[in-house]
């Protein structure tokens, strides 16, 4: 498995994906990338990491489009399936797919897109396929014990999270847990990775979501602010993490990636001792403030404010991912690579 071949990234203009183009990139990999479109500008970036032009090929593909999927994977031997919707509006139909809508729903795109990948690498001979799955499937179980912290035999509870309107958390769990049950049908070698809230520097010329909860908390763009603690990784580490659980042999199941509990608060008085000038916030509450701001984004459920009793303080181990090798960098090298990130972007004001 450690030896360097071909493989396929979906969604490869992404945030997460694009870190991971350009360590795979950097090893020696040759990489096709499904993006929605190659000409498209917000692809530019890929073009100009190291090693591109010889080793990168981008696709036209779509998650819900098999044959074009295909046309990506074939030839490949591994693939990491890092595609799936987000959306930063309100839903109409969240589970629904709705052709030729400019609106992005989510949990069918989410179920079927992976599990048109999973087809695709079955009928091209993958040997592994790494899904990138998200904290949101572990965290949102209000029948897990208060007292114990969660590990990879925790899954959100999808009747829960469609009671709390979570959909992310819906799509990302229907997901997983899909991609799992067609590999025991297929024995398609599958794993998967559960990253909590990813921050850390940009590649891509667009904001993501989580790197904005950053930006707004730096910028003080909102008054008051949810105060309980989350589970935080740099995406530099998840991709990492990424790349173990393809090239080690002994790799299996499901692996949370986090790296550091922190409160909103906790962030805002170490970034204030790094960069004193920012408008930061001033309040720090549990309100459900986000409905507004990200609805139904799994930022707010994971993050930004609470939506009921399970979501108190949400604590992850990483420890089966770290018995791979894993390892993670200190949180203020990410905070500094952010800001400097986001500064050069002119996100942010050098202050």
């Amino acid at each position: 498995m450690a030896e360097k071949g071909r493989v396929c990234v979906t969604g490869a203009g992404g945030y997460v994906a694009s870190w991971l183009v350009k360590l795979l990139l950097s090893k020696g990999y040759m990489v096709h990338g499904t993006v929605r479109d190659p000409s498209d500008e917000k692809n530019a970036h890929l073009e100009k990491l190291e090693k591109a032009p010889e080793n990168l090929e981008l696709f036209k593909a779509n998650l819900l489009d098999y044959d074009s999927l295909c046309a990506a994977i074939t030839g490949c031997d591994g693939v990491f399936h890092v595609a799936s919707p987000v959306p930063s509006s309100k839903l109409s139909n969240p589970e629904a797919i709705i052709p030729h809508s400019k609106s992005v729903e989510l949990v069918e795109p989410a179920v079927k897109g992976t599990l048109n990948v999973l087809k695709a690498c079955s009928e091209a001979k993958v040997k592994r396929v790494v899904v990138v799955s998200s904290g949101a499937a572990v965290s949102m179980n209000p029948n897990w014990p208060k007292d114990q912290v969660k590990d990879e035999t925790c899954w959100s509870d999808k009747d829960y999270c469609r009671e709390t309107k979570n959909w992310y958390s819906v799509a990302k769990t229907e997901a997983e847990s899909g991609a799992f049950e067609y590999a025991n049908r297929s024995e398609l070698n599958v794993v998967s990775v559960c990253p909590t809230l990813v921050i850390g520097p940009m590649l891509q010329s667009t904001v993501n979501a989580t790197s904005l909860v950053l930006i707004k908390l730096i910028k003080g763009g909102w008054e008051a602010f949810g105060s309980r603690a989350r589970m935080i990784v740099d995406v530099r580490d998840v991709v990492e993490a990424l790349l173990l659980a393809y090239e080690k042999s002994e790799a299996e199941g499901r692996y949370i990636c986090a790296s550091y509990l922190s409160t909103a608060q906790d962030l805002v008085e170490k970034l204030r001792t790094m960069y004193p000038s920012y408008n930061y916030p001033k309040k720090y509450s549990h309100t459900k403030m986000c409905n507004t701001l990200f609805p139904n984004l799994f930022v707010c459920v994971f993050f930004v404010c609470s939506f009921a009793e399970v979501e108190e303080e949400v604590k992850v181990s990483s420890e089966k991912l770290q018995r791979l090798g894993w390892r993670y960098r200190p949180l203020e090298e990410t905070l500094a690579d952010a800001v400097k990130n986001y500064q050069e972007a002119g996100v942010l004001d050098k202050n």
